[in-house]
């Protein structure tokens, strides 16, 4: 007698590798054309030509500044409203830590529009701030309030992920030593929590150099004045690729870098 025959036909669980490492590759195929599209899309000569282009300069020093104050900013508020978001209890608190992350998902649009009629002319603030001669719509300030809106939310969640992880004994025996809640805070809980925290400052950094569509609708695109990198490459589509293109490469060089950081401060 001759035993059974084993079939040829593949195994199920070969077929579901497959399947899987099919979809895997075609994801990261998707993920990788568009970057090796813009770093082999010209010859590097051609790219930095494209970076002596007038409006180059004035737009990297424009966001490089606004983005600094925006995390300074993001960085002295978020991290103690992340501190009570962490330690509070209760529907409140749940709905200021909603309201705290729901600028990340908001269309780029929708946070313009919501800047405009917070602190346009015609907005809540707008005629009280007019009364103390400031307006802010189109000026390099509101360029500051755009990329603060959209990349605090990225340190928030951050920082109240790290200060829920700390050891609440610890913090227990610092207030029995007559420690104060906020001696607490500044000597216990930050710097424990520090890694976490310049993660995630490091991404609302990104997020705010990156912004385009708030900014747009809240600061306008004037060159020297408000016109971000993400605006320059708009601005450059429209009549020099080369150029557009040796600024996206600027970001994302800048992009990898934070990444490449922020992975190294994790394993520290």
């Amino acid at each position: 007698m001759t035993g059974p025959r084993r079939s040829n036909a593949p195994g199920p669980d070969l077929l579901v590798r497959g399947g899987l490492g099919l979809a895997a590759g075609l994801l990261f195929a998707l993920l990788a054309f568009p970057l090796a599209g813009l770093l082999l899309g010209a010859p590097p000569a051609d790219l930095l030509a494209g970076l002596r282009d007038p409006a180059v300069l004035p737009a990297a020093a424009l966001s490089l500044v606004t983005t600094t104050i925006s995390l300074g900013l993001i960085v002295a508020g978020g991290t103690p409203l992340a501190w009570a978001i962490a330690r509070g209890t209760g529907r409140r608190w749940r709905a200021v830590e909603t309201l705290a992350e729901l600028p990340a998902v908001l269309p780029p649009a929708v946070a313009g529009v919501a800047l405009l009629l917070a602190f346009g002319r015609r907005g809540l603030l707008g005629p009280p701030l007019a009364r103390l001669g400031v307006g802010l719509p189109f000026t390099s300030a509101a360029v500051v309030l755009a990329q603060s809106f959209v990349a605090a939310p990225f340190y928030v969640q951050a920082a109240v992920a790290a200060f829920r992880r700390l050891d609440p004994d610890l913090l227990f025996v610092a207030r029995t030593l007559g420690a104060a809640p906020g001696r607490v805070f500044l000597t216990v809980a930050i710097p424990i929590a520090r890694p976490a925290l310049s993660g995630g400052a490091a991404l609302a950094w990104a997020r705010a150099l990156g912004e385009f569509g708030a900014t747009l609708m809240f600061a306008g695109n004037m060159p020297g004045r408000t016109q971000t990198l993400p605006l320059a490459i708009y601005t450059a589509l429209e009549s020099d690729l080369r150029t557009a293109q040796s600024l996206s490469i600027l970001l994302v060089a800048a992009a990898f870098g934070l990444l490449v950081a922020v992975r190294a401060g994790r394993r520290a």
